[in-house]
């Protein structure tokens, strides 16, 4: 059973108290499925979670740390080694430590009550009314906060849990629904130019959705984007770009780099006449490989790949 607790520690008097629920060890072992035993070494040898103390020393968790163990998980899933989880996390989730300090309440509740609207119509598979809310949240925020703040959430949160009954059919059902909608919209925004930026997946490294929605980020560039499809083999990229000549090749993985994916990806970017970029979380996983490369890495975070893309083109930004 959840505690309510009134405190927020840190808070100036200034700023008002929320009422927030703070979960024992065991609930939040239920709802993420890491025993308790894996949820304290995490906090003792890796201090990737800080969970509240009551006066007798028991642990209690908000739902800010349930997310941040879903994201452990979800980084161990990808093949990165727990001892690196806690400096990727520092880098993605600049957001959350400020929210800690200054709670951006009316955002976030408005964040939420757009997802509870999205998993209803979800679960009772009715696009007509998914529809209606989609066009709605577009109406009401940017392409990049529609995506990472509201319904890509939604989505990771269905496949990670997609063992219980009946929550596979409700991820294919979003998974397909926003697939095809991210394809309107990049024929929608494609920009006809002679010169193209391709967007690829790395094989088996990200899901279809995930490849489409960083095309649709990157798609606000001066140039028009081609998708090449998953399963594309890397050794006929060369191939590929010679019959194109793109601007540039963007490579996308979700997963951690393998220690040959630099030179692999070095390999590539020699037999290019176009530049070559790493996009997604491998991206920030491999920056510091790649450093010195003519390989340019442009994070995982859609404004951001957007503009590391600008400035690389334009010649205003080093590989």
């Amino acid at each position: 059973m959840p505690v309510l607790t009134d405190v927020t520690p840190g808070l100036s008097s200034g700023i008002s108290l929320i009422r927030e629920e703070l979960f024992p060890i065991r609930e939040v072992a239920r709802m993420t499925g890491v025993n308790p035993v894996t949820l304290r070494a995490w906090e003792r040898r890796y201090g990737l979670i800080q969970p509240t103390r009551t006066e007798s020393g028991h642990r209690l968790y908000s739902m800010i740390d349930i997310e941040r163990v879903r994201s452990i998980l979800g980084w161990i899933e990808r093949g990165v080694a727990v001892s690196k989880v806690g400096k990727i996390l520092a880098k993605t989730e600049p957001l959350q430590v400020l929210e800690r300090i200054i709670p951006d309440e009316l955002v976030q509740a408005d964040y939420g009550q757009w997802q509870q609207q999205v998993k209803a119509a979800v679960s009772v598979f009715d696009e007509v009314q998914l529809e209606h809310i989609y066009g709605q949240i577009f109406s009401s925020y940017p392409l990049t906060v529609v995506f990472q703040d509201i319904l890509i959430p939604i989505w990771k949160q269905l496949l990670q849990r997609h063992d219980a009954f009946g929550q596979t059919s409700e991820w294919l059902f979003l998974d397909g629904f926003l697939r095809s909608r991210v394809l309107q919209r990049l024929l929608l925004v494609r920009v006809m130019q002679p010169r193209r930026v391709i967007v690829c997946a790395l094989a088996d490294h990200c899901r279809e959705l995930e490849v489409l929605v960083t095309a649709l980020y990157l798609s606000s560039i001066d140039s028009a984007i081609q998708l090449l499809a998953i399963g594309q083999p890397f050794d006929e990229l060369i191939l590929v770009c010679e019959k194109i000549k793109p601007r540039a090749l963007v490579l996308i993985s979700n997963h951690a780099p393998t220690a040959e994916l630099p030179r692999r990806l070095n390999r590539l970017a020699m037999g290019l006449e176009c530049q070559l970029f790493l996009a997604g979380d491998a991206s920030d996983l491999a920056q510091e490989s790649l450093a010195g490369s003519s390989v340019g890495c442009l994070g995982n975070e859609g404004g951001v790949m957007r503009q590391r893309l600008k400035q690389f083109l334009a010649g205003n930004l080093d590989t």
